[in-house]
């Protein structure tokens, strides 16, 4: 499976989430490390939903960029 992931810019590192997979979300100070605590997170999160006893979601988002004229 392939989730969506927002990857954000706190000045200090990158913070990362899934839209997805509430509750699932890492940091790192780079953005390559981020990617790769996000990986990590995205497999484990799962085991915890299932010891839970909730439903694992589908990935259901999608993200893009898109180019915005400057109103100036």
């Amino acid at each position: 499976m392939r989730y969506a992931v927002v990857y954000e810019n706190t000045g200090s590192g990158y913070g990362a989430y899934a839209p997805d997979l509430p509750g699932c979300v890492s940091t790192g100070r780079t953005l390559e490390e981020a990617e790769r605590n996000m990986q990590e997170a995205i497999r484990f999160h799962p085991e915890g939903l299932r010891e839970d006893g909730s439903p694992i979601p589908e990935p259901t988002t999608r993200a893009g960029m898109l180019p915005v004229e400057s109103a100036a």
